[in-house]
């Protein structure tokens, strides 16, 4: 079997299984978010808070709770990292700096999960598991609490009131986070991968000196790591490590569980708004996406461009030869597609071409399918813009759901599509501009400019993955990025939940004549080019004078 054969047969493969679990998870998240019952062990957790899960929030005090808890999160995991020193299970390590401690307690919190570390040299038992490992399920049902919360504004009429915050994060942890996580990961450790709290263990020379491995509780990590689209990787090498992924099923397997909560969401929301053909609308224009950049990064990948590249069956750097090209193809676009950031292969290695479908995945907004509820939040505000667009062409009101998209509407929804790229584009611009950032670079050139605009591409759209060749262990990166990751996460939050509440506060308008049908293939077409225009016409500069240029280069 060629190598091109495998990639596409893996492909179908796991088209196959997110097919077979959309219904089952779509339906049972719904259910989740629409019950008005709780269960003892989430009466528990509301109590040792203090909450009133039954108390209706309207969209200001959603927000302040997505806000406050967040900044818990953030004070919390920041002292942990160090105090690290003088904690238990630290295995020797030493107290984290402050600006790295800043920067990864920043990533952990909103779910971008940037390292600036080497894992298995930096953190020990206690910051991986009681910090690190417990961000990953609260970022990731945080991120699904503000989707749920913008469906309701869809769903629900004159009223501004989304539920309550902390019934809607309890929850997402309680009944969908942690079963799923439990189940993923007994599949990995009996598939090889490791799970114990044992120390360091010295296991022979490598190039003149000891080598050391640490042990951990690593599966259980990555499989929250990957069901709540988070990304950091135990080890440094990630994804890429036999311990967090040890076989080319593991490595299927891993893109399934980053993708299919995700995707599953669209049909949450078909069911929440009534419409189960306006979740199909959705996912179709996430399917479409995710599986042309697939088909581009597959083509730019396997492309011969000498003998070295058709001896290997295609560009293998950075690559590893257990999961080969099609499997590093996928994984690639599927991780910057959507929140994970996780990486099982050397993006900076990628072809100049393939290096920039990884960037451009980001920059799309990781909407195709996107990150755990920031991908579906994001791509109705994107539905919204392409409706407005319809609006203009046929000079009438536009209208989504039965909600008119009037002027405050649209303008809630462009701030939240300018924030992120002014963000991207205002950082890399600063890095390049001063001296000291340059340092960090070690390539030249159209290769070096692309290192510094994926790190903040990554960072404000809360991705994590990084291109690698770039030292971001620095002051300036650390604290820039730690910035752009906050803003880039909360900023977006704030227009969101403000939409929602406007939503929530209109009274449906019946559908007409002149209505466009926004559950067809014409409005998926539509919604599908209104993303890739919009952001062509944002990135493109920038990336021409990247990974543009290099692929046209080579």
């Amino acid at each position: 079997m060629g190598p091109v054969l495998a990639g596409v047969l893996q492909l179908l493969a796991l088209i196959g299984a997110l097919a077979l679990a959309y219904i089952p998870l779509g339906n049972y998240m719904a259910k989740v978010y629409s019950s008005d019952k709780h269960w003892r062990v989430e009466k528990w957790i509301y109590k040792g808070i203090g909450a009133n899960p039954d108390t209706e929030m309207r969209w200001p005090a959603y927000l302040r709770g997505v806000l406050a808890f967040s900044a818990v999160g953030v004070l919390f995991l920041y002292t942990l990292q160090r105090l690290q020193g003088v904690l238990p299970g630290s295995l020797g390590f030493s107290a984290i700096d402050p600006d790295q401690a800043f920067n990864t307690a920043v990533s952990f919190v909103t779910n971008t999960n940037w390292q600036s570390y080497y894992g298995e040299q930096a953190m020990g038992h206690v910051v991986q598991t009681a910090g690190l490992a417990v961000q990953n399920f609260v970022s990731a049902a945080v991120g699904i609490a503000v989707a749920v919360a913008l469906v309701r504004g869809f769903a629900r009429s004159r009223t501004g009131e989304l539920g309550n915050f902390w019934a809607d994060l309890v929850r997402g942890v309680v009944r969908i986070l942690v079963p799923l996580s439990v189940v993923a990961a007994i599949v990995l450790v009996a598939c090889g991968a490791i799970q114990n709290f044992s120390g360091i263990h010295e296991v022979g020379q490598f190039m003149g000196g000891q080598q050391q491995w640490n042990g951990g509780a690593v599966a259980s990590q990555e499989a929250i790591k990957e069901i709540g689209t988070n990304g950091g990787g135990y080890f440094n090498a990630n994804s890429a490590h036999p311990f967090e992924n040890p076989t080319p099923f593991t490595n299927l397997f891993e893109i399934f569980l980053l993708l299919v909560i995700p995707f599953a969401l669209t049909r949450t929301f078909g069911i929440m708004v009534g419409s189960i053909k306006q979740g199909y609308a959705i996912l179709a224009a996430m399917g479409t996406i995710w599986v042309g950049f697939i088909a581009l990064m597959m083509w730019t990948e396997f492309a011969h461009h000498g003998p070295a590249f058709q001896i290997a069956g295609g560009a293998m750097e950075g690559k590893e030869t257990r999961i080969g090209v099609g499997a590093s193809s996928i994984f690639a676009v599927s991780t910057t597609l959507t929140s994970t950031g996780a990486v099982d292969s050397f993006h900076s290695s990628f072809t100049g071409l393939g290096g920039g479908i990884t960037m451009l995945g980001m920059q799309l907004g990781e909407i195709a399918p996107g990150g755990t509820g920031s991908g579906l939040y994001g791509m109705l505000i994107m539905a919204i813009i392409a409706v407005f667009i319809a609006g203009l062409m046929v000079g009438r009101t536009p209208e989504y759901l039965g909600k008119k998209i009037g002027t405050r509407e649209i303008k809630f929804a462009a701030c939240y599509i300018l924030v992120t790229p002014a963000l991207v584009l205002i950082f890399t611009a600063a890095a390049m501009a001063l001296p000291t950032p340059g340092n960090s670079m070690t390539n030249s050139g159209a290769h070096g400019f692309s290192e510094i605009l994926y790190a903040y591409s990554s960072a404000a759209n809360n991705n994590g993955s990084a291109f690698a060749g770039l030292n971001a262990d620095t002051q300036w990166f650390n604290i820039t990025l730690g910035l752009a990751m906050a803003l880039g996460r909360f900023l977006p939050m704030v227009f969101v939940l403000a939409l929602a509440g406007s939503l929530a506060e209109q009274k449906p308008v019946p559908a007409t004549a002149g209505t466009l049908r926004t559950e067809k293939p014409l409005f998926t077409g539509l919604l599908v080019g209104a993303i890739l225009i919009i952001t062509g016409l944002t990135y493109f500069p920038a990336l021409a004078l990247g990974p543009l240029a290099e692929g046209l280069a080579s």
